[in-house]
């Protein structure tokens, strides 16, 4: 968990700023994921998480650790996506988010280019706002 967060931050802190069509797709991803999250549709949802994620996790148990640990992403009043940076063809963005109790998160998303040219999520990071990596 340690390395992961070192990750994201790295990335966001040191990449390049992503590109607009890069942006445009890992927000794409990511939207399409928390919409199925809001529909309850593991098949979905689950679907764009990356393979090392899916390997871990069968989808039953993919949605419950979702439900239990991720809260926030899982259901909020608003999600809002804030800067992206990429860095050895990984793509880093950041999520502002109010969970259904009113309280401010930030989500820190990687995201992976898979063989087929698809993005597939690699991990998310939440932090309550303002509180240090």
């Amino acid at each position: 968990m340690r390395a992961l967060l070192l990750l994201v931050a790295f990335l966001i802190s040191v990449g390049a700023p992503a590109r607009a069509d890069e942006v445009a797709a890992a927000q794409k991803v990511i939207r399409s994921q928390v919409e199925a999250f809001g529909r309850d549709d593991a098949a979905a949802a689950w679907s764009h998480a990356a393979p090392a994620i899916r390997e871990m996790f069968p989808q039953d148990a993919f949605m419950a650790m979702v439900r239990g640990s991720y809260a926030p992403v899982y259901r909020h009043r608003s999600f809002e996506f804030g800067v992206a940076r990429t860095a050895d063809g990984r793509i880093a963005l950041r999520a502002h988010i109010v969970d259904a109790e009113g309280v401010p998160w930030e989500a820190l998303y990687t995201l992976e280019r898979q063989p087929d040219g698809s993005l597939k999520i690699s991990g998310c990071t939440l932090l309550k706002a303002g509180q240090a990596v």
